[in-house]
């Protein structure tokens, strides 16, 4: 068993080897998980949650290093929880994203995290939300949350981040693919890498040209910025940080990044609650009771939605 208050207090003194132990407990969906959560509740809730997202190659892992290392510059502690796609023979997280950004490897005041989707639709995790809990109550100032290039179901990071950046690069067929993806119903700030590559300006006149078609925003409203980078040499970056302060300071103004929050803890709570209740009805297979909900469907005297209207009615308790 692990001691978990201590293991807390030595994530939130900057331990390295804490943080990731928490983590691990995470993933391995530990009888311990609830202790962890209990402890870390009201320890979280400072941390700035940014989403990184975008098409394999557009150099997400390059801008997320950049952005690891304009943040350091001001002095804040950084997290990154990148989500790998899983490796088909271990299950395990690939690691490409934390070979790319070794350059932060010695740096105490950065952590990185390499998670597995584990075959996760959507481009994360399944126990994203709660790995950014450890991190948010570890102590950490910004959490960049990179995830796997996945095409269209890439839009889950959207309920997961205070901010979701949106990265394209031209030549790629871009603009095309965020219209069919619908991420440009998420994106709070959209990045054009290797804008040194030809066809950067035009992709930006595009991207702009398509967020004007789908704008119904009123006076007040945030209007996405669209901000040209280089990641791979520095330049631009200093404007991507601008522009998230300028949606952190938007959203504390109007009231959004509390309803965020709210709506980001709301799901997760469903979540968990759907997950139990999957593994009681996990348990039936062969109980009685299920076997005669069965034979009164096979007989007509029953159908199928009924009967699991009973069958939820019998594992929730209702009436």
């Amino acid at each position: 068993m692990v001691d978990v208050p201590t293991l807390v207090e030595q994530a939130r003194a900057g331990g390295p080897r804490a943080v990731a132990r928490l983590i691990s407990l995470v993933e391995g969906a530990s009888p311990q998980l609830r202790e962890v959560m209990a402890a870390l509740a009201p320890l979280a809730g400072s941390a700035y949650v940014v989403g990184l997202t975008g098409s394999p190659g557009v150099g997400k892992s390059t801008s997320t290093s950049a952005l690891v290392s304009a943040y350091r510059k001001q002095g804040k502690r950084v997290a990154v929880l990148a989500v790998d796609p899983s490796s088909p023979f271990s299950g395990g997280a690939l690691l490409g994203d934390r070979v790319r950004m070794s350059d932060h490897a010695s740096d105490p005041g950065v952590y990185i995290r390499s998670m597995a989707t584990r075959g996760h639709l959507g481009g994360l995790a399944w126990a994203a939300p709660q790995a950014i809990r450890v991190l948010d109550a570890s102590g950490f100032d910004v959490i960049l949350v990179e995830t796997v290039g996945v095409g269209q179901s890439e839009v889950e990071i959207a309920s997961q981040a205070d901010t979701s950046v949106v990265l394209l690069a031209p030549g790629m067929g871009d603009g095309i693919q965020a219209a069919k993806a619908g991420i440009l119903e998420i994106g709070d700030v959209y990045v054009v890498n290797k804008a040194d590559r030809d066809g950067a300006d035009a992709t930006a006149r595009e991207l702009n040209h398509m967020l004007g078609l789908g704008e119904s925003r009123g006076p007040g409203d945030w209007r996405p910025p669209i901000v040209k980078t280089v990641a791979a040499r520095g330049e631009g970056v200093d404007e991507v940080v601008e522009a998230l302060e300028k949606h952190r300071a938007w959203m504390e103004e109007h009231g959004v990044l509390g309803d965020r929050r709210a709506a980001r803890a709301a799901r997760e709570v469903e979540a968990i609650a759907v997950t139990r209740l999957r593994e009681r009805i996990g348990t039936l297979h062969g109980d009685r009771r299920l076997d005669a909900l069965a034979e009164r469907i096979v007989a007509g005297r029953l159908d199928p939605y009924a009967a699991a209207d009973e069958l939820v009615a019998g594992l929730t308790g209702e009436s």
